[in-house]
């Protein structure tokens, strides 16, 4: 009876799983030999259960109590919030997490960098995603964001034996540490203008003040720069490029979604509290219609910039870091539209890219030889001939992150225009519509080349059973979505 209530979702909530078993993993770590499977098979089994956990609050929980209707509610001062939202964005997390796991040994092994230290270093990642999307405070989010961000740094320059990768952890650090210190700086003008770091309290002095003062508006921008950083959104997307391409590939294919969904749920909090409307709307978050334009025109340029300059990319890692650019800004307009199909659409939208862009990674990964090779786009001639299941796959992902149906990237892709159609935000549908058809020219030059330009050498690849799965799950993962309606997802969650 006691171990049933301990191993509740509702009793111990599945950010606290997390979190022990990271400390676990880190003792393991201590204890067993460098070439043990127990940390991988460790890591997969916690996942599995953090998912499951997760998935009960989500799916069994009864949308009339309060933990589950609101986002930001304060209960008794709690610093987490505990709601079906939060659940959601944890099993994202928690998925992109084993999803990588299952693929990455083998990369790892290929290159001659396999240390235990990577399990422990991904489990920590996921625990600061949580807290972030979890937070009620400004403080538990700054936490969250740096805990992410050190594991982040550390992935990047996790195959040390190579220079682009050092170089690009060097990189990240120094620019991350930047944007933490923008949003360290505003986060304590909001609080001194304040006198509190919780989002409903925040939001309710802001709105009580005769008259902004300009060191919150101040530190309103500040903070703001520094989330905008971590969803390399424009014009703070600059770093990204650079560092997906240093990386190991299945680990940028983690850093370029649960990385930045994670950002996407912080920024969901912060607007709800510091950019709060004196008006009653029919809206979630409530958010001031000016704040509102201004978000458009960020995620509008951050579509452009992001998907135009991927046009000119030769390295399909660089390309679809780009890319990823321009998925933060189609992301971004599920806040624009400040509506419970909005957010919807966006948790719905980041799952979909989850599963695509992970899926993507985990084939370039799969082709990626040891020294690097094989990543340019036009390495990908014949590979339909010579690699028929990895062609299929890779023109699926393709496809969803293109957003042509059937595959879940068109239904993100729709449910999100949709929700911001009728938030009254028609000129950035117009916007999001046209990028998307000039995506549509270089994730089809990929399938061009895999299935209409001839190799000619024979391309030789390593066993990689694990990886394949990972694939596999990706593609199952994107045609079950794409089956699922949104009207049903937004009832789950709200």
């Amino acid at each position: 009876m006691y171990l049933e209530t301990i191993i509740s979702p509702q009793t111990f909530p599945p950010i606290y799983w997390m979190f022990a078993f990271s400390i676990l993993l880190v003792i393991v770590d201590a204890f067993t030999k460098k070439e043990s499977k127990l940390n991988c098979y460790l890591a997969i089994g916690v996942l599995i259960f953090v998912i499951y956990q997760a998935l009960f609050n989500v799916l069994l929980q009864p949308n009339s109590e309060a933990t589950s209707t609101y986002f930001f509610s304060d209960f008794a001062g709690s610093m987490l919030n505990f709601g079906k939202l939060q659940e959601a964005f944890n099993i994202i997390f928690c998925l992109a997490g084993l999803l990588v796991i299952i693929s990455t040994k083998e990369y790892l092994t290929k290159v001659y960098q396999h240390y235990k230290e990577f399990y422990s270093l991904i489990f920590f990642a996921i625990f600061g995603m949580m807290c972030i999307a979890h937070s009620n405070n400004l403080v538990v989010l700054f936490l969250g964001i740096e805990t992410m961000s050190i594991t982040f740094y550390a992935l990047t320059g996790f195959v040390r034996n190579r220079e682009t990768a050092v170089e690009g952890a060097l990189k990240y650090f120094l620019l991350g540490a930047f944007a933490s210190g923008f949003l360290l700086y505003g986060m304590a003008m909001i609080y001194g203008a304040t006198g509190t770091m919780y989002y409903s309290e925040i939001s309710a002095s802001i709105l009580s003040l005769q008259a902004t003062p300009m060191y919150l508006k101040l530190g309103i921008g500040l903070t703001v720069i520094g989330l905008l950083f971590k969803v390399s959104a424009f014009p703070f997307h600059q770093w990204a490029p650079d560092v997906y391409q240093a990386a190991a590939t299945p680990i940028t294919g983690f850093m370029s979604t649960a990385g930045k969904v994670a950002a996407l749920a912080g920024f969901i909090g912060v607007a709800y509290a510091v950019m709060p409307s004196d008006t009653v709307e029919m809206s979630i978050l409530n958010l001031n219609n000016n704040i509102k334009i201004i978000i458009a025109v960020v995620a509008a340029l951050t579509m452009l910039i992001g998907n135009i300059t991927a046009l000119q990319q030769k390295n399909i890692k660089r390309m679809l870091a780009y890319s990823s650019v321009g998925h933060a800004g189609y992301m971004l307009m599920g806040i624009v539209a400040d509506s419970y199909d909005g957010i919807s659409a966006m948790v719905y939208y980041s799952l979909a890219y989850t599963f695509t862009q992970i899926g993507a990674f985990t084939v370039i990964a799969i082709l990626e030889r040891k020294d690097e090779s094989n990543l340019n786009i036009s390495d990908y001639a014949g590979l339909a001939k010579s690699q028929p299941f990895l062609a299929v796959m890779m023109a699926m992902f393709m496809f969803s992150l293109a957003g042509i149906p059937p595959f879940a990237g068109f239904f993100g892709k729709y449910f999100i225009f949709k929700a911001a159609i009728d938030a009254g935000f028609t000129w950035l549908t117009v916007v999001a519509v046209i990028t998307s058809v000039i995506a549509v020219y270089f994730y089809l030059s990929v399938i061009v080349q895999m299935y209409f330009r001839d190799r000619e050498d024979i391309l030789q690849l390593e066993k990689s059973p694990k990886a394949r799965i990972t694939v596999a799950l990706s593609a199952i993962g994107i045609i079950l979505f794409a089956l699922y309606p949104l009207m049903d997802f937004a009832n789950i969650l709200f």
